[in-house]
């Protein structure tokens, strides 16, 4: 019986050991559609590269919508209620409608970042689009970095703001690279106006 209790009481004790470990904040996931480094912490990614290519539009997105995923702490519909943010995709979901499979993977949470209405709407709706124009002629790398900083915004539901967005654009054979920034914000110029020579890789 002693004994029994002895096993018994170090199980207890492990168990509440165990819940006081700190979780592991930055988490990194690369699947068929997109690589990310996600912190669990921010809710948010960090940054995040897919490869954009001459695909088919085969399936359409219709009512789908974003899923949590079931071992990563991401942001939720929470995050995303009744304020100016939008569920901005940064692997476009358009880029990847070629089959239900690979559509379906860009409304995960880790693809998903709190983007001002205005801007994932608008600017950074068009350069997508333009993305997709360009890897007509050659395949298209393109890495997204999000900004943090001491003043990046917090919501109460959990997840931060990102500042801003930097997108760099890679063509795979010629290997010439565009940087573009957007401040997350309601855009006042045009895309080709957000090109970029210092953003940070």
């Amino acid at each position: 019986m002693k004994k029994f209790l002895l096993i018994v009481n170090l199980t207890l004790l492990t168990l509440l050991a165990s819940s006081f470990l700190p979780i592991k904040d930055v988490v990194h996931v690369k699947n068929k559609v997109f690589e990310v480094s996600y912190s669990q912490k921010l809710e948010q990614p960090l940054w995040l590269i897919y490869h954009s290519t001459n695909k088919p539009t085969t399936v359409n997105r219709g009512s789908m919508d974003f899923y949590t995923e079931k071992t990563i702490h991401t942001s939720d519909a929470a995050d995303y209620a009744t304020n100016l943010y939008d569920k901005g995709h940064l692997a476009p979901a358009a880029a990847f409608s070629d089959n239900m499979e690979n559509l379906k993977q860009t409304f995960s949470y880790l693809n998903c970042a709190l983007q001002n209405q205005y801007l994932n709407r608008g600017e950074w709706r068009i350069l997508e689009d333009q993305v997709r124009k360009w890897d007509d002629t050659e395949p298209i790398t393109v890495k997204i970095i999000l900004d943090y900083s001491i003043k990046s915004v917090k919501l109460p539901t959990g997840a931060t703001v990102p500042d801003g967005f930097h997108m760099f654009i890679t063509w795979d054979k010629s290997k010439k690279t565009e940087c573009y920034y957007f401040a997350n914000e309601k855009p006042t110029t045009k895309w080709e106006q957000h090109k970029s020579s210092t953003c940070k890789h």
